[in-house]
């Protein structure tokens, strides 16, 4: 044996340069025993292995030296030379790796530094130039990422990490760059393998293939590393040949390791083996489409066979994954697919193209996936299986041969053809079907669509009422007539083609236009009408011009637009795209001025905005805006500002801003045409007049503007009023800035605002709605400073000490005004000087920098220094007593001004730093103990009732020993045992007072002014939760905003991180123990804020709190300790929060690990256990997985589990435990909705929230066999014939899921999770003992029947169901049958694109198999249940049949079905009479069936017979006389319909000779009638009907003169005890009688009609019911002509003003219905003869806001038609006084209602604003004494309202000095309501002095002098009105 000598090792030492060996020598010491002494004894050695030991030697130096806690400047220096070492190795040196060894090894207080020291050398070196040195930066940059262990120094650091992935993302797209680019580079270095770019190349294919197999790498990484191992592949594997061969074996997993080179091997084994991930061959996939050459088929045969290998990869890898982002790389890889594949088929094998045409199971596969895909949630992954489908027509074109050949002959293919016709069957819901069709029209052209659904434009313009379909709709509709233009163009010969287009595209626009629903047409206007008009321009006057035709018919609503709001609409579109050239010219030549005033005021509020939208918009930004136009602005504005609609708000303002644009940019135009002095005349309005004039007519029109926005925020002004005003001021504000330098505006806001606008904006502070205190303040801030400062300090101290005042009140409002006042009292400079009465401490410097800031920010630090002073005391005193707290000063008003005072200050640059340091620490001192001190109440098992309303003592001393009790020592045990309050024969008070300090015994506490209030459990706790609430948003604001120390000893940061853990950790003790849901909800939102701070925090421990967190609380979730504070009940209150908290602001670029670790956790949990203790771990777990499932922000990241979150649901339900099966319930409901949709309608089960079985199956796998398992134990024992009930719990989730499925159009013939298995037990399922099941099992059949097996089914079904001959049988069995067969034939019925001949033929073989079973119709069956079903199912046949036949019934009378119905109604207890003598079960349901059948089968015999024979089997009259009231009330239902019809000449028909003379049948009905809602129908039907058919037989029918029935009428209108219904149609039908009677005998029906006044007038309150003021609208519309508007008044004057009133109370009303019922009445009143010329609106809809004007000028224009103006007069001066109204008490009672309660309130009308109504009465009258020539009036007449003002403004002037100085903020309610009165009195007062003849004319003009406030003087009449 021959002994080998051992090689002695070479390793080459270290060695420094000579600057790095100067820096060692100046910083070693003396004894050699520092870090730079042992570097410079190791340099010096010569031999590398001596080196080593010294290298060791490193860390523990550096151990010893982190003790001290310092890294000094030489430990720096030393670090940054050990990086400049390790770098200048080479990769083979040993001392390499001991030195990484070494340094892996670091003190983590030395980490930092060390990779601060990397990171600079390692740029150093990626700076330089050399070519030569690119090989040794990149072998440094591999060892690092090899030889140090970044995860675990990194860990937990995400930004360090994210950082990380990016630089390695870009580092392997470098690489990938340079292959791709160096190809001749290549060929040349490539030939030698071992030459160093070979050796290079292999490492980076190795370093990439570990980068594809790393799951733990971001995604984006590991799809760059896939591309990059296919490319070097390509570039190093020879031959090239086999390269393809290679490729499909990593792809099939089969690689033959004997076969490859060695270098492959050694590179790519990770990717040969068997268990490679599916992320690694997915992205492989990706490299092999990408980086391949597919073109003309280069790659040759084994090219072709790879690409079908990858596709087989891909269909295995899409039923696999089921991670999002997974599935979207999926998706782009398959579209990337079907690219190559097209490029490959353009010069492919007659076998590949065998393989990929239309009928190949690969293009069925790939339609498959289109198909489960097209409705996904992401909407790039919809988007890319648009691109398959599109590929998959172009690769089917190219398999086939006719890529050049027409259309025609493509569209006749057989795969497109059966295509298209599958598309076009399926519902419109379906997103897909629109993408997909679009495709086919530009495969094969729209001419063979309209072939096969000629309806389709109208179909697809029907769905567009769906927001989620509407994109979908319009492109497909843009695709379709463009393509049908292109078309038509091609073939005509002249222009008559345009006709048909518009036939096919317009025509239907312009129907939906004026008769579709409103959703429907604002969709259609806003996607598909400028689609058309851009394809056509041309249409635009087409469509005009029809529309004007139709407009003055089709005038519309407030529910329609009618043809003049589809023409504005028109008109705007093609304004706003460019198709009107000219505003003017447009108004001339296509719409009329009257036609736009009209639009400007319409009813429906969508017309208003399009004709606003018409008048400011345009596709020019410079085009003048017309006089004309600025006029016709004014004129909407006076009349459209208290809109109750926020989104039409939302419109007004963004026009108006957009005109204000307009204005603002087309007047620097013409400030350069004036400066310029131009002889060019611009075009359009400066062709007619000079630049200046139109600038001084832009700044009147905008004064003008602002003017009437400052009228509009006049005291009592509704909340939607002051939004628009103060948003379009704020527009104005914004558009028309203070000009800079040399720019010129055309105006400024701030020249307008005088001190009383500026009272008025302060004063909107005070408004109880947060959104007009946030637009003042807004406003107020882009005011120039100098016109929002205080001039008065004195005024300046008084806003502050009410602020300070309201900061305390009981009124949670209040302290939000407080906030805003302090806010905005903080920018003014004389704060300080007002705030010296209120602070201990000594003035503040202000700092440097920007002084405007600087004084903000010193104004800020002391208004929050006093309100900390404030809140120390007032803690202080809530600690010794709670219940004085919440009486006197609840404390989180103060907190709430701090929090609203930081949000307002940039933090994050602050001067003032060391005084803002302390106010910090105070502020998180202050917070704790506050929320110590309502912790109790908030934490305690009961929070809302802790407190009785109990004063006496004896009920004090008892609530001492309840609180006792419940103080926070409650736990969750009583899960276990239950809670018994001991009982105490006597108290001990000082004990009681000891254990519980903070609660006074007595619950009668003194308040802030002396007085006794009682302290309600609801104050308590409302101060208790809102005080949680304020302290959590104030902790929230505070991680949020201010800057956090990265060290401990940083001088610029305020919060230590000490303090962010004391933070956290209050928010974890209070979101898992509070009990009350509005303060742990808040408390989320803070603590939400600080998740997302500690995430973005480069402090790793910082950063690593939330995952500490989250597993303690897990841990103490799973512990089921009985002593757990964590609440079990209230779904867990802040449990599930806290969770969703942490997981939420995890970052999502991430992996997700917490989310991931946690839902297994929780999942786990969830699951049914036999532990009978771990009941309240379930109950969690569930309770925080429904959380988890609602919320947004996880996204698609929860996807994955929601398939076990489903499971846990449903076999959760099944728990014998009832909280168990409460979450169940609840995470089971949030489910549905995650998977499907929110449901946004009542009935959508079948069409929106639905998706294909295979969709959902496939993308929830694991709930086919889990689903497809439990329905089978249910349906298996779901009826035993042990005859036990078993209601199987789990059945109704089942079939709630099963139930919005439905089939695709792949299922049955290629799907694999195909839906047929579950239908033989979902019928099983319709045999269960529950009626709910039963209905439930036949709902979810439906969608599981193919549309073409659902006649095959019924009849299965049918043949199922017993003869009558059967001895055994089940009803229940039976009636599951029924109503299988009843759902499937509804849904038949109800389908589309069937022939009808052969839709005929299977609806007559269905009803053939019905007459097999009439027996269970009849009599022969005893269950009334089934015999229901089935005689709907007969009604429903027929009226299919009928419908087909068009009421002809041959098919019909051929069957004999018609005789069978008449042999069931003859023979049922409808003729017979009922035997029952009690109740039986479903008789109200069979009486309802057989009914409807009854009434059908009369109308078919009436229709059969005409006017010749009635031989049916019962008559109306038979149904009308039924003991029972359903057959009454359904009978009554439908001749009611027919009367309205015929009444309202509606129907087609003139009423049928069949309910000729039925007026005393319903007479004698009428009288006998008890059932209430039958005895409404009647009367309905007799106000139908004409009295003179009727009322002469009252006599004959019912013994009573027409003046007596008209008594029985009035007294059911007046009798309480009658329904509301029942009052008003007895008040309808009475007017008829009052009308006639009139005539015959006027004097003696006088009191009745005053009585019918009266009536009408009691019905029109605001605190009576909806719909009684619908009925009295309805009532005064019909009237309208009789008594309101009559020439000659049938009523008395004071009885018609009456009416009047009511007309003006219900056009105030604050129900939008019933001011449109009331707006009816006044078009009604202006379009009669008499009155049509009182205004310019006449024939027109009006909106409300303007019908209350028209209103009052149509009735001073009859007053003196009637010559009634002298004792009208003093009526309408009572109206404009507010008579009935005493003031003092109104006052009171408000007080009164203030002090007592907390929140309860009378009900308040937020719409109407009695100052409007004053105003234009106050208008129209100073119009009549103006010009009419009235004769004069007597002293004495007057002298009850003369009497009436003089004592109201003695005690208005008596009130107002009442009030405090700021009683504008302090009694906000007192003061309005005096300030509205005044307004009164000075309008009442100046039209009386008028009278009086005291003054002229010019005294109806009120003067500001008149008024105590001046800013709110009455506004005056605007020069444009109405009438």
């Amino acid at each position: 044996m021959v002994v080998k000598k051992k090689k002695e090792m070479q390793v080459t030492a270290l060695t420094i340069c000579h600057q790095d060996l100067e820096t060692l020598n100046s910083l070693a010491d003396v004894e050699g025993k520092n870090l730079a002494s042992l570097l410079l004894h190791c340099v010096q050695l010569t031999d590398g292995v001596s080196q080593i030991p010294y290298v060791k030697q490193i860390v523990p130096l550096l151990e010893k030296a982190d003790k001290n806690g310092t890294c000094d400047p030489t430990i720096r220096s030393c670090l940054e030379i050990l990086a400049g070492i390790y770098l200048s190795l080479s990769l083979k040196n040993p001392l390499k790796k001991v030195l990484a060894s070494s340094l892996n090894c670091l003190p983590d207080f030395f980490l930092t530094e060390a990779i601060q020291s990397f990171t600079s050398r390692l740029q150093e070196e990626l700076n330089t130039t050399d070519l030569y040195s690119y090989r040794k930066v990149i072998d440094n940059i591999s060892s690092c990422l090899e030889n140090f262990n970044l995860e675990k120094k990194f860990a937990g650091n995400h930004i360090v990490q994210t950082q990380l992935m990016n630089d390695l993302l870009v580092g392997i797209r470098v690489s990938v760059m340079l292959v791709q680019k160096a190809q001749g580079l290549q060929r040349i270095h490539l030939k030698i393998s071992g030459s160093p770019t070979w050796q290079s190349m292999c490492g980076l294919l190795s370093i990439f293939t570990k980068f594809l197999s790393d799951d733990d790498l971001l995604q984006t990484i590991q799809s760059t590393s896939g591309l990059a191992v296919i490319l070097f592949i390509k570039a190093m594997f020879h031959p090239e040949e086999k390269i393809p061969d290679l490729i499909s074996s990593l792809l099939l997993r089969s690689v033959d390791c004997t076969s490859v080179p060695e270098w492959f091997l050694n590179s790519c084994r990770s990717l040969c083996c068997v268990d490679v991930s599916e992320s690694a061959l997915l992205f492989l996939c990706q490299g092999t489409l990408t980086m391949l050459d597919w073109q003309n088929g280069r790659m040759g045969p084994s090219g072709e066979a790879l690409l079908l290998d990858t596709v087989h990869v891909l269909f295995t890898l899409s039923s696999q994954i089921k991670e999002s982002t997974l599935e979207m790389f999926l998706s782009r890889i398959l579209a990337s697919w079907t690219n190559s594949a097209i490029h490959v088929l353009e010069s492919s094998s007659p076998s590949l193209k065998d393989s990929l045409n239309g009928n190949s199971s690969i293009v069925r596969r790939l339609l498959e996936y289109v198909y489960t895909h097209w409705e996904h949630p992401l909407d790039a992954l919809r988007h890319q299986t648009k691109i398959i489908f599109r590929n998959i027509l172009q690769m089917h074109q190219l398999t086939v041969g006719k890529s050049g050949f027409e259309e025609s002959d493509l569209a006749a293919d057989g795969f497109i053809f059966e295509l298209t016709e599958s598309l076009l069957r399926l519902e419109w819901h379906i997103k897909g079907k629109y993408i997909c069709l679009g495709c086919v029209v530009d495969c094969i052209g729209v001419e063979h669509i309209l072939a096969l659904a000629k309806t389709i434009p109208s179909q697809i313009l029907e769905v567009m009422g769906d927001q989620s379909l509407v994109p979908y709709a319009s492109d497909l509709l843009e695709t379709m007539f463009k393509n049908h233009k292109s078309h038509l163009k091609s073939q005509a010969v002249d222009s008559t083609w345009i006709d048909k287009w518009h036939e096919t595209w317009v025509s239907p626009l312009l129907y939906i236009l004026c008769e579709g629903n409103l959703d429907q047409k604002s969709y259609v206007i806003d996607y598909y009408l400028p689609k058309l008009l851009n394809c056509n321009p041309e249409s635009l006057s087409y469509m005009v011009k029809i529309l004007q035709t139709s407009a003055d018919a089709k005038t519309g609503s407030y529910n329609s637009r009618g043809a003049l709001g589809a023409l504005m609409a028109c008109l705007r579109t093609a304004r706003a795209h460019g198709h009107l050239q000219s505003a003017t010219d447009a108004w001339r030549s296509l719409v009329s001025s009257a036609r736009i005033k009209q639009g400007l005021i319409h009813q429906h509020c969508q017309v208003r905005i399009d004709t606003l939208g018409l008048l400011c918009e345009s596709n020019r930004s410079t085009e003048i805006v017309s006089t004309e136009e600025m006029q016709w602005i004014q004129f909407f504005i006076t009349y459209n500002l208290n809109s109750q609609s926020p989104g039409v708000r939302q419109q007004i303002c963004s026009l108006l801003k957009k005109l204000f644009c307009r204005i603002q940019e087309s007047s620097q135009v013409l400030y350069k045409l004036e400066q310029s002095k131009s002889k060019h005349e611009p075009e359009n309005e400066l062709t007619k007049q000079h630049p200046s004039v139109s600038l001084q007519q832009y700044k009147n029109f905008m004064s003008s503007i602002c003017n009437s926005l400052f009228e509009a925020l006049f005291p009592g002004s509704s909340y939607p009023t002051r939004f628009s005003a103060l948003t379009i001021l704020g527009s104005i504000a914004e558009v028309f800035p203070a000009p800079e330098g040399q720019a010129q505006t055309v105006y400024q806001l701030s020249h307008d605002i005088d001190v009383s606008r500026f009272q008025i904006l302060i004063e909107c502070f005070a408004s109880t709605f947060e959104t007009v205190k946030i637009l003042a303040f807004d406003l107020l801030m882009k005011l120039p400073k100098p016109v929002v400062q205080f001039q008065d300090s004195e005024k300046l101290q008084g806003l502050f000490q009410a602020a300070l005042a309201l900061s305390t009140s009981t009124k949670p409002y209040d302290c939000v005004t407080a906030s805003y006042l302090m806010n905005f009292l903080i920018w003014q400079n004389a704060l300080p000087s007002a705030l010296s009465a209120y602070l201990k401490t000594q003035h503040i410097a202000c700092g440097d920098g920007d002084k405007s800031a600087a004084v903000v920010e010193r104004n800020t630090l002391m208004v929050i220094k006093c309100l900390l002073e404030n809140l120390e005391e007032e803690v202080s005193q809530a600690e010794n007593s709670l219940l004085r707290a919440a009486a006197s000063f609840p404390v989180y008003g103060r907190v709430h001004c701090i929090t609203r005072a930081l949000q307002k200050l940039p933090l994050n640059s602050l001067q003032l730093v060391s005084e803002w340091k302390p106010v910090v620490e105070k502020l998180l001192s202050m917070s704790y103990r506050l929320s110590a001190v309502v912790s109790p109440v908030i934490q305690s098992s009961s929070p809302e009732g802790l407190i009785p309303m109990d004063t006496d003592s004896e009920s004090a001393s008892r609530l001492q020993t309840i609180l006792n009790e419940i103080q926070p020592r409650d736990t969750n045990d009583y899960f276990n045992q239950a809670k018994i309050l001991k009982e105490r024969d006597s108290f001990d008070f000082e004990d009681l007072n000891a254990s519980v300090p903070n609660i006074d015994a007595s619950a009668e506490i003194k308040g802030k002014e002396g007085k006794t209030c009682d302290v309600t459990a609801q104050m308590v706790l409302v101060c208790c939760w809102r005080s949680m609430k304020e302290v959590a948003l104030l902790l929230g604001t505070l991680c949020q905003l201010l800057p956090m120390q990265p060290v401990p000893a940083s001088p610029d940061g305020l919060l230590t991180v000490e303090q962010v853990k004391e933070i956290g950790d209050h928010f974890k003790q209070h979101l898992l123990q509070s009990r009350h849901r509005g303060a742990f909800e808040l408390a989320y939102t803070g603590f939400v804020k600080l998740t997302e701070i500690l995430n973005r925090c480069p402090n790793v421990s910082l950063q690593k709190l939330p995952e500490q967190w989250l597993w303690n609380v897990l841990e103490e979730i799973k512990s089921s300790d009985p002593s757990s504070k964590l609440c079990a009940t209230r779904r867990s209150a802040g449990i599930p929060f806290y969770i969703q908290a942490l997981l939420a602001s995890e970052p999502k670029k991430g992996k997700m690990d917490l989310l991931k670790i946690t839902m297994k956790e929780l999942i786990s949990l969830a699951g049914p256990t036999d532990d009978s203790q771990s009941t309240v771990p379930q109950v969690h777990a569930l309770n925080i997985l429904r959380a988890l499932f609602r919320d947004t922000r996880l996204g698609e990241n929860i996807i994955p589990y929601v398939a076990d979150g489903a499971k846990a649901a449903i076999l959760g339900f099944t728990s014998p435990v009832w909280a168990v099966r409460n979450s169940s319930t609840l995470l089971f409901s949030t489910l549905i909705t995650r998977i499907f949709g929110v449901k946004r309608g009542k009935d959508e089960l079948f069409k929106k929230n639905t998706m294909t079985g295979s969709e959902f199956f496939s993308r929830f796998p694991e709930l086919y066999p889990f689903l497809l398992k439990q329905l089978e134990a249910v349906a298996d024992t779901v009826d035993s014939d042990l005859g036990e009930l078993n209601r199987h719990p789990s059945m109704f989730l089942l079939l709630l899921v099963l139930g919005r499925l439905y089939p695709s159009p792949m299922d049955g013939t290629y799907s694999a999770l195909s839906m047929a298995p579950f239908v033989p037990f979902i019928m099983r399922c319709g045999c269960s003992p529950v009626y709910r099941s039963r209905e439930m099992a036949a709902r979810a059949l439906v969608p599981f029947v193919m549309k073409d097996e659902i006649p095959d089914t019924i009849r299965a079904l049918l043949a199922k169901l017993p003869n009558c001959t059967d001895q055994c049988f089940r009803q229940n069995h039976i009636h599951g049958t029924l109503l299988q067969v009843f759902h499937l034939l509804q849904a038949f019925s109800d389908s589309k694109y069937r022939m009808n001949a052969h839709f005929q033929q299977e609806l007559a073989d269905v009803a053939v198999c019905t007459q097999a079973k009439l027996w269970l119709a009849k009599r022969q069956n005893p269950c009334l249940v089934t015999r229901a079903v089935y005689i709907d199912i007969l009604l429903l046949l027929t009226r299919c049949l009928d419908k087909l036949t068009k009421g002809n019934q041959p098919v019909l009378d051929h069957l004999g079905f018609w005789e069978e119905i008449r042999k069931i109604i003859s023979g049922s207890e409808l003729i017979t009479g009922f035997p029952y003598t009690f109740t039986v079960p479903g008789l109200p349901q069979y009486l309802q069936s057989i009914t409807k059948l009854a009434i059908a089968t009369v109308w078919a015999v009436a229709a059969q017979a005409g006017e010749h024979t009635r031989d049916g089997p019962i008559s109306f009259s038979q149904l009308l006389e039924s003991s029972f009231p359903e057959v009454r009330l359904l009978t009554l239902e439908a001749l009611l319909e027919r009367f309205s019809a015929a009444a309202s000449c509606l129907g087609d028909k003139e009423l049928p000779p069949l309910l000729w003379n039925m007026g005393g049948t319903f007479l004698i009905l009428a009288m006998k009638e008890n059932h209430p809602e039958c005895l409404c129908k009647i009367l309905k039907i007799l106000h139908c009907m004409d009295p003179s058919e009727w009322l002469p037989q009252t006599e004959c029918c019912i013994h009573l003169t027409p003046k007596e029935f008209l008594n029985w009428t009035m007294d059911i209108a007046s009798n309480e005890r009658f329904l509301i219904s029942n009052s008003m149609s007895a008040l309808m039908a009475s007017f008829e009688l009052l009308y006639i009677l009139c005539f015959q005998t006027r004097d003696s029906v006088t009191p009745k009609l005053k009585q019918w006044v009266q009536l009408v007038v009691s019905s029109c309150g605001d605190h009576l019911p909806t719909e009684s003021r619908l009925a009295a609208a309805e009532i005064l519309t019909s009237t309208t002509p009789f008594f309101l508007t009559n020439p000659h008044p049938i009523l008395g004057l004071q009885d018609t003003l009456a009416l009047w009133r009511c007309v003006l109370t219900l056009l105030q009303s604050e129900e939008q219905a019933i001011r449109d019922a009331a707006t009816e009445t006044v078009t009604t009143a202006m379009s009669q003869e008499n009155t049509c010329l009182s205004t310019e609106f006449a024939f027109c809809q009006v909106d409300a806001s303007i019908a209350l004007d028209l209103a009052l000028a149509v009735l001073c224009d009859l007053l003196q038609q009637w010559d009634q103006l002298a004792p009208g007069l003093p009526v309408l001066l009572g109206w404009l006084l507010g008579e009935g109204d005493d003031l003092m008490v109104c006052v009171e009672s408000v007080h009164q209602a203030e002090e007592d309660y907390l929140f309860e309130k009378a009900e308040v009308n937020f719409w109407a604003e009695s100052l409007i109504f004053v105003k234009y009465l106050y208008k129209h009258l100073s119009r009549l004494l103006s010009t009419s020539s009235w004769n004069p009036l007597s002293p004495e007449s007057l002298c009850h309202l003369q009497r009436t003002t003089s004592e109201q403004c003695h005690l208005l002037s008596q009130l107002f000095r009442e009030l405090p100085p700021t009683a504008e903020f302090l009694k906000t309610v007192e003061f309005t309501r005096l300030r509205l009165q005044e307004e009164r009195t000075l309008a009442c007062l100046r039209l009386l002095a008028f009278l009086e003849g005291k003054e002229g004319k010019d005294a109806l003009v009120l003067s500001a002098s008149d008024s105590r406030a001046q800013a709110n003087q009455l506004p005056l009449p605007g020069t444009q009105t109405a009438c």
